[in-house]
Order: structure tokens, then sequence, then C-alpha cells
């Protein structure tokens, strides 16, 4: 069974703009290693329009080895999107996905193959809501944004999350691997 993991980067204070991270060398060099290592990727129409950026630096690549890399990783895996107003998307490796968000991921999760990262924060509290979240894995960038879009707004339920890892950049981000302990929005647990 695969496992689903919400990978995204946020700010100290929990805000999830894609202009308020401190992208550099090192992330750029940890998320084309984490898409080269995944079996496929999920977005909302937001977020798919705004990774086909990439598609752009991989017509002219900058010269920095870690953003080019990651625009080819990105580029490579293929790509579910969920959307309600998106008709068909010209990416070659990217598809609409064909059923709700429950049935679609939890057929993925059936599927031997490697895990299924998501990268919308829309998606990831729909996701979270249905328990299918097996690992968040959480950049923390070390700046207060003090505005933006929360990454967990609109979560139903009280979560308990077990910490399982870290991993420090050197230019102070850090990311959070969390588990979701089981049953721990239960009144018994």
């Amino acid at each position: 069974m695969r496992k689903l993991i919400a990978a995204i980067n946020m700010t100290v204070d929990g805000f999830c703009d894609h202009t308020s991270g401190i992208p550099g060398e090192e992330i750029h060099q940890h998320y084309a290693d984490l898409l080269n290592n995944a079996g496929t990727i999920l977005y909302g129409r937001t977020t798919y329009q705004l990774m086909e950026y990439w598609r752009t630096v991989l017509e002219n690549p900058t010269g920095e080895k870690a953003m080019d890399e990651f625009a080819v990783a990105i580029d490579k895996i293929p790509k579910i999107v969920f959307s309600r107003t998106l008709q068909n998307v010209d990416w070659e490796s990217a598809k609409l996905a064909n059923q709700d968000m429950e049935e679609e991921v939890s057929e993925l999760k059936q599927q031997v193959d490697k895990d299924i990262f998501v990268g919308s924060p829309g998606l990831i509290v729909a996701l979270t809501n249905l328990n299918l979240i097996d690992e968040y894995q959480l950049c923390v960038h070390p700046l207060i944004a003090g505005s933006g879009l929360p990454l967990f707004k609109n979560i139903s339920e009280k979560i308990t999350l077990k910490l399982v890892n870290t991993k420090t950049f050197g230019g102070g981000a850090i990311i959070l691997y969390y588990e979701p302990l089981k049953n721990s929005n239960s009144p018994s647990a």
C-alpha cells in the first residue's frame, strides 16, 4: 500500500503562500530528490497552475543546478489535478482527476508503486479531514509572514501528530516529519 504524504513549505506563523518561503539550492535539491523518488503528486488547480512555471525553466534553464534539476523532476512526475473549473490540462505528465477525491486517492493508495505526494494547501486540508494523510512533511522557513493562506484552515477535528524525523537546511529552514496518530481525534484517545 502506498503512503500519502503532504509535503509543503510554510512560514513559522503557519502560512503557505508560495512567495513567502526562502528557496535556496539545498531546498530545491531536496524537493527534486523527493519528486524523483515519488510515484505521483496531487495538486489543486491553483497550485498546478503555479507549478506550470517550471515548464519555462525546463525550456530555458537558469544555470542553477538545483533549480534546473527541480524543473526536470516536476516535469517527469505524474500529476493528478483536482479541479472543478479546468476542462483539460496540457502538461504531458498531468491529468485531471476523474473521480471524487476520496475514491481517487483511496484507489491510488491501494496500488503498488512509489508514494503519493500532495502539495496543495486545499487538498491537504480536504485529505486530512478524510483521514487519508499518512505523513506530513512541513518545511518551516525562518520567516514570519504576518498574513497569507493558512495551511490548516478548516480542519474539522483535533489531530495529534507524532514527530518521526527532522531535516535542517543551512539557511535555517527545517522539515518536520509527522505521522498522525490513528484515532487521535476520538474521545477515547
